[in-house]
């Protein structure tokens, strides 16, 4: 492995980028870059901030994200999610550098009620799916050298996620409504980015072998929106009551796949990883915040 491994990431405002930030560097040199300091709609942005460091690998942390709002917005939702993903793989492409991607649960119906393989269908419900499937695309479209990595139910410390609007929201009533019929896995923030450096590793040690490709990285075990909200209400020790309710009960604009639990099979046979359950990496989560 080379001495210092340069690495960009794009959309470091976000829970990876902040996760990413809060751990030791090590052999890495990282350029952290938000949407303030860079756009990766902006080609020129791109081309300047390559041309001035030898980067080995861009993490693209940068997403458009709010699901129900993708719908009234498509077009920026699909400039950022697809379009601003085109030029980082052209710009990739041009400074052979690896990009490494997050995709999503979303780009799957649901209808499978099995754990999703990297080779199944994707068929998309809504709006941010589609758009994540299409950034996808046009990432396997230029480049020979990539990671997709799709992910579920992200959460950290930082941002909007479920885990804190449960703990907001359960500070404030005394009885919630969650939906108990979207089956999938939550996926601490803080876990994913620690397995992508664990693959950067394992790619600067083992050069020979391409690793390019689509992974599955969730937490392991599965749930449903219901039941990890009532986890995390025993952890936050609070007493809110929670009632199971048909997504039906919530009209929302977006369609979402019912279950979209991912496999974890590719990752354990490619790199021999090891993931932790989703209940071990939420009780991890309550232990580290001291605010709660």
């Amino acid at each position: 492995m080379k001495q210092k491994i340069n690495i960009l990431v794009t959309g470091a405002g976000s829970q990876l980028g902040k996760s990413l930030q809060n751990l030791p560097s090590g052999d890495f040199i990282f350029d952290f870059q938000n949407k303030d300091t860079l756009d990766i709609r902006d080609e020129n942005q791109l081309n300047q901030i390559f041309e001035k460091k030898n980067f080995d690998y861009c993490l693209n942390f940068a997403a458009y994200t709010d699901v129900n709002l993708a719908e009234q917005e498509p077009d920026k939702c699909f400039e950022i999610n697809a379009k601003a993903v085109e030029n980082l793989a052209k710009i990739c492409k041009k400074y052979q550098c690896t990009l490494i991607h997050i995709s999503t649960d979303y780009v799957f119906d649901g209808k499978k009620n099995k754990a999703y393989i990297e080779k199944d269908l994707a068929r998309p419900l809504n709006i941010y799916g589609k758009s994540k499937y299409q950034g996808e695309e046009l990432i396997r479209k230029y480049l020979d050298k990539y990671l997709i990595i799709r992910t579920s139910w992200l959460y950290s410390p930082y941002n909007r996620n479920f885990v804190k609007t449960i703990i907001d929201l359960s500070a404030q009533k005394n009885e919630l409504q969650l939906v108990n019929d979207q089956t999938g896995t939550p996926t601490f923030a803080l876990d994913l980015v620690k397995f992508i450096l664990f693959v950067i590793r394992k790619i600067e040690n083992d050069p020979e072998n391409d690793y390019s490709g689509i992974y599955h990285f969730s937490n392991e075990g599965k749930t449903t929106w219901f039941d990890f909200g009532k986890q995390i209400i025993k952890l936050a020790g609070r007493k809110t009551y929670l009632q199971p309710v048909a997504s039906g009960q919530f009209p929302s604009p977006a369609k979402r796949p019912a279950y979209s639990v991912l496999s974890k099979k590719k990752i354990k046979k490619v790199f021999g990883y090891k993931v932790r359950h989703w209940k071990t990496a939420l009780k991890e989560y309550f232990e580290t915040q001291k605010t709660i």
